[in-house]
């Protein structure tokens, strides 16, 4: 069977897949109902662009370092874009995914869990670098969120005396709750409901599904840590407001 042969098939699930998805955003009157299509039409010019680059770069250790500084900061430029563009917001968001990342990839491959090769580095690394954007987003899109909501409550500890920081530390710790829910679940439900992307991979390429499950559930923790120590220093840099704030369209 020809490469073009095997493509077809693919091309027509995925028009099959986006369609739907459209037609039922439409069809329903949601706003934006051409992201998801053009979501997936960027996923799949990206995905096919780093498949022919990671070929020759994968066991390089000076070209997954920059594969990984391109992945972060395109991720740190999108979690700050959903949650209201500005140098601080970027600078937090930077600091914030930083240093959960390096906390988390530190103690990975510096005690052993992982062997430490660049072919492990690109492939944990980027699991964590697009986790840990997720989760910044969700933070500073909730945070925001409750404090709009809150703001009366807000204004009033303002009034009597309370720090801007004091004013919301309820509202940041329901933020970091809300934003480590869809990791937590993904953790608990793992082999009841779903089958991990990097465990399914792992069999696939000829790992016994013990050695696969073990390199899953490091994965699944080094989400969690990252994920939790990003939330918990970008909330903590949002915490500080004295005017009520707005999400972006």
């Amino acid at each position: 069977m020809t490469w073009s042969s095997e493509l077809a098939p693919t091309l027509v699930g995925l028009a099959l897949l986006v369609g739907v998805t459209t037609a039922v955003l439409w069809g329903y009157r949601a706003p934006h109902h051409f992201a998801p299509a053009l979501a997936v039409l960027r996923g799949a010019v990206q995905l096919a662009l780093i498949s022919v680059v990671l070929s020759g770069v994968i066991t390089n250790p000076i070209w997954v370092g920059a594969a990984l500084l391109v992945m972060f900061t395109v991720a740190a430029l999108t979690a700050s874009r959903r949650i209201g563009w500005s140098p601080q917001h970027v600078a937090l968001v930077s600091g914030a995914m930083a240093l959960g990342i390096a906390v988390t990839l530190t103690i990975v491959f510096v005690t052993g869990t992982i062997e430490f090769s660049p072919r492990y580095v690109l492939a944990i690394g980027g699991i964590v670098v697009g986790n840990a954007m997720t989760v910044a987003t969700l933070t500073g899109r909730r945070f925001t969120e409750l404090t709009g909501d809150n703001w009366d409550t807000v204004e009033g500890w303002l009034a009597l005396g309370a720090t801007p920081r004091q004013s919301t530390r309820e509202l940041t710790r329901l933020a970091v709750h809300s934003a480590l829910i869809p990791s937590t679940d993904q953790t608990k439900t793992t082999g009841l409901v779903t089958l991990p992307g990097a465990f399914v991979g792992a069999i696939f390429g000829g790992v016994s599904p013990l050695e696969a499950g073990r390199f899953q559930i490091v994965v699944l923790a080094a989400i969690m840590a990252a994920g939790t120590i990003t939330a918990v220093v970008l909330v903590s840099g949002l915490a500080p407001v004295r005017t009520r704030p707005r999400l972006p369209d």
